[in-house]
């Protein structure tokens, strides 16, 4: 059974800092693109950045230079690492895992950690 399980969120001021965790197991977590994308109160779900298995990776505009993706492929847990957080990164933050192969497409979600940034 696939889980991803993320950690990490929490209520800071503007200008602070988080670091969201994501484990997973049940997967070739390798092998996979992990995300992570946020959802604000009333707004639909956003990406934010994500990570290939070479290391890779890719942001969203509104994050970028702010926010750093890693991963760890021993420990099956991919990191978000956010400084100089605003208002506007208030949202509930889920981690995703991705594959598509040429017969499937494995498409993974957890369950989301909140974050809060208000003063």
């Amino acid at each position: 059974q696939v889980q991803l399980v993320e950690s990490g969120g929490g209520l800071v001021q503007p200008g602070g800092s988080l670091r969201l965790s994501c484990e997973a197991s049940g997967i070739i977590f390798s092998i996979y693109r992990m995300g992570w994308y946020r959802q604000a109160p009333g707004k639909q779900r956003e990406f934010v950045a994500s990570i290939i298995s070479t290391g890779s990776t890719n942001y969203a505009d509104s994050v970028k230079g702010r926010v750093t993706i890693s991963r760890d492929n021993a420990k099956k847990t991919v990191y978000l690492q956010m400084n100089s957080l605003k208002g506007d990164d208030t949202a509930v933050y889920y981690c995703n895992a991705f594959l598509q192969t040429t017969i499937m497409t494995y498409d993974y979600w957890g369950r989301g950690t909140q974050v809060g940034v208000s003063s």
